[in-house]
Order: structure tokens, then C-alpha cells, then sequence
């Protein structure tokens, strides 16, 4: 396909993520102003709001400065009223993300990922800087450079991701081809693919955990999540938006819920600790969704970061099976000979360090300041938390990939071997001579 049409296309698909998500903004406010103001209101002050919880979704940190007004009647002191709000609702990047990532392999497809993916965050970063430019607000202030740069890297890293996966599986014939051939003649193709599939494994796995726990944890504590509600003296239209802002950090919640399982845990305001070792709560401010938090944690809970383990193991016998796939092209006069240690070690190696730094941008982006004080601090430790993860998946990836093999291996393995020297034997029929 010709590159322009392929740009054209990316960057299509980047207006349509950057409107899908400031719609997703804009239409809960429109829905409270026209219920809650009866259309009295001016419509066009919706925008800047829009805007910035758009850019908030985008992991652009907003400066908040309340008006004096409500300090004097809520109380508040003078240094408080002016604080950082970093924790971003991540409902709005990772669908974003998943859009960009998708848009990325069509251009790959295409035969043209990078220049999509090129084509595509640069649309980005001229909507988010439109976007930035005519959304000004008093209450609410980003630096321009954030508000153009990080909306941009939000979609262009996993449109490139979503580029360099589709070429490594498809080809290119480009420069991921070359590297494909060139690491295949040393044997170790076999190894990245392993490892990439291994890691998706992981990931999704740590996803799919703290899903898990959250669910639980919910369900365990629904009663003091219900009291919150009834406590916050909302009516039907208030409990909604409250409902609705809660789901948009959904995404976030559920990666404190998987650094809980997995051992470190996550800060709940300064000098606070929620992990399955102990807990350590302050005070917790009155959103409902955090009433799940137990105060107290058995020790007993530490077993969850046993599913991460098993987590490996699953991801370690994917990565063995792609390895087989990809020295099965060759006859192997040996079972050591038809697996290798080099490429196994690769392939753990590299699950080991993609998984830990996956999980340590999901940290990072699920960390940040909630307001002023103690609530400078949310969200898990990026380190502590990539450690630990590594460690158990990586325990159970070696137990998989190093462990003796299953009969279903075995004959995996010999019917590898068959059809390598099925192969052997064709092409030695080619090369000789025809009889007419």
C-alpha cells in the first residue's frame, strides 16, 4: 500500500482516539449540565473541564489553585488550596493505548508500521496541543509541553509496539527482517519470539490477577462501600457521576489490587502501606470504591503471589513451545540438540526483564498525587514492585522452560522431527536428476 495512503490512515485513526476520548469527557458533563442547571448554565464552560480530565486520562498532571471562596467555607488553610493532581484515570490511556496499538498493526500490515506509527502521534500531538490551547482555566493549569508530549507518547509507544510485533510476526523486509535473520542464523529468532509471547503471557496475567483481587475485595467489604455511598448525602444524579469517575480509574485500581497480590502493595497517602505482608492506614478519604481496602491483612494473603508463579509456568511452556516451533525447521539428531540451552536462557532472560518493566510502567503511571498533604502520595513503589514480579515469574518460567519434558512435549518433539526430515528427504529428491 503506498506510505501517503498508510499516514493518511494512521492519522485518521489518531483523530478518532483523540475524539473517542474527549467525547467520553464531554458527555457525562453535558448530561450533568443539562439535568443539574436545566441548560441555564453556559455550555461552553464545559470544554476546559472536558479538556482537562481528557488530559488527566493522558498522564498530564494538572495544577489545581482553588478559588479562596471555597477554602473559607470548607475550611480549608491557605496552603492547601493549591496542590498537584498527578493520578491519572487510566480508563482513557489504556483505551487509547489498545487503539494506537491495533492502528500500528494495520500499518505494519500495510508494510508501512513506522511511518503509521510516525503518522499517528504527530496527529496526536497537534490535536492535544489544539486541544490544550483553546481549553484555558483558571481552577485547573497544565504546562504546554506536558499537555502536548504526553498524549502523543501515549499512543505513539504502543503504536509502535503494535508496528515492531506485527513486522517480527510478518515480516517487513526492512530492518526487522534483517535482525530476524540475522539472530535466526545464531539461533536466538526462536528465543525473542518465545520471550515476546511469554511476557504477553505475564502481563495479562498480572492484569487478570488484580482484577481477581479487586473483585474480591469488593464483594468481601460491599457493605462499608455501600455506607460510603449513603454517606456522601448524593442524590441519584451525584451517586452516578461518583460512579462514573470511580470506573474511569478503574484501570488504576486494578494495578494497586495486582501490587497487592504480588507483595509490595501501594501507598494510600503518605506514610501509609496496604500490602499482604501488613497494613498500615491513616486516614482514607470517603471514596466509596476505597472502603474495599481491609485494615487489617493476614499474612495467609501472602499465598496469592503464588498465581504469579503459576502465572510463569503457563508463560515458561508457551515460550518452550515456540522454541520448538522454531528449531523444528531443522533435524535434530537429539532431544538436547532440538532444545538448546542458549535460546531457553534467552527466553527466561528476556520474560524476566520485559515482564518486570512492563509491570513497572504500569506502576508508574498508576502512582501520583491525589491532592494536598498526605494525599501527595498513591499508588505502588515501580521498583519493589518489578522485583518481586520478575522474581515469581521467573521462578515459574524456569520451572517450565528448564523442567523435564511432558509426553505431549515428547511427541510434539518427534513430530518435529518427522516432518524436518520429511524435508531433508524432499529436497534431496529435488536435487536429483529428472528421468524423462
Amino acid at each position: 500500500m503506498n506510505r501517503l495512503l498508510v499516514a493518511l490512515l494512521a492519522a485518521f485513526d489518531a483523530l478518532v482516539a483523540v475524539g473517542v476520548g474527549l467525547a467520553a469527557a464531554l458527555a457525562p458533563l453535558t448530561v450533568l449540565w443539562a439535568v443539574a442547571f436545566d441548560g441555564g448554565a453556559d455550555w461552553g464552560a464545559l470544554w476546559p473541564a472536558a479538556v482537562r480530565l481528557w488530559q488527566a486520562g493522558n498522564l498530564v498532571p494538572l495544577d489545581l489553585t482553588l478559588p479562596a471562596e471555597y477554602a473559607a467555607a470548607t475550611g480549608m488553610g491557605t496552603a492547601d488550596i493549591a496542590f498537584p493532581l498527578s493520578l491519572a484515570p487510566l480508563a482513557f490511556a489504556a483505551g487509547a493505548a489498545v487503539f494506537a496499538a491495533r492502528s500500528g498493526g494495520r500499518a505494519a500490515g500495510a508494510g508501512a508500521g513506522l511511518t503509521g506509527a510516525a503518522a499517528g502521534t504527530l496527529t496526536v500531538a497537534a490535536l492535544a496541543g489544539v486541544a490544550a490551547a483553546t481549553a484555558q482555566s483558571p481552577i485547573a493549569t497544565v504546562a504546554p509541553w506536558q499537555a502536548i508530549l504526553l498524549p502523543a507518547l501515549v499512543f505513539g509507544v504502543p503504536a509502535l509496539g503494535g508496528a515492531l510485533a506485527r513486522a517480527w510476526r510478518d515480516g517487513d523486509d526492512g530492518p526487522v527482517d534483517a535482525l530476524f535473520v540475522r539472530l535466526d542464523r545464531r539461533g536466538y529468532a526462536a528465543a525473542v519470539t518465545a520471550a515476546g509471547r511469554a511476557t504477553g503471557i505475564c502481563v495479562a496475567a498480572f492484569v487478570a490477577v488484580g482484577a481477581l483481587v479487586l473483585a474480591v475485595a469488593v464483594l468481601a467489604r460491599g457493605g462499608d462501600v455501600v455506607a460510603l455511598y449513603q454517606a456522601s448525602n448524593v442524590d441519584a444524579l451525584g451517586a452516578a457521576a461518583l460512579t462514573l469517575g470511580q470506573l474511569a480509574y478503574l484501570p488504576t485500581l486494578v494495578v494497586w489490587a495486582a501490587s497487592f497480590a504480588a507483595g509490595p502493595g501501594f501507598e494510600l497517602g503518605a506514610g501509609s502501606t496496604v500490602a499482604a505482608s501488613g497494613t498500615q492506614l491513616g486516614v482514607v478519604p470517603g471514596i466509596p470504591v476505597l472502603a474495599a481496602v481491609p485494615p487489617q491483612t493476614p499474612p495467609a494473603l501472602l499465598l496469592v503471589a503464588l498465581l504469579f508463579v503459576a502465572a510463569g509456568v503457563l508463560a515458561g511452556l508457551a515460550a518452550r513451545r515456540a522454541l520448538g516451533a522454531g528449531v523444528s525447521r531443522r533435524p535434530a539428531a537429539s532431544a538436547e540438540a532440538a532444545e538448546p540451552v542458549g535460546p531457553r536462557l534467552a527466553a527466561l532472560g528476556g520474560t524476566v526483564v520485559a515482564s518486570g518493566a512492563a509491570v513497572a510502567i504500569l506502576a508508574v503511571v498508576a502512582s501520583g498525587a491525589f491532592g494536598p498533604g498526605r494525599l501527595a502520595g498513591f499508588g505502588p513503589e515501580p521498583g519493589p514492585l518489578a522485583l518481586a514480579f520478575a522474581v515469581q515469574i521467573g521462578i515459574g518460567a524456569a520451572i517450565a522452560l528448564f523442567g523435564p519434558r511432558t509426553s505431549g512435549q515428547h511427541r510434539a518433539a518427534a513430530q518435529a522431527d518427522d516432518r524436518a526430515r520429511d524435508g531433508g528427504r524432499a529436497d534431496e529428491a529435488e536435487d536429483l536428476p529428472r528421468v524423462e
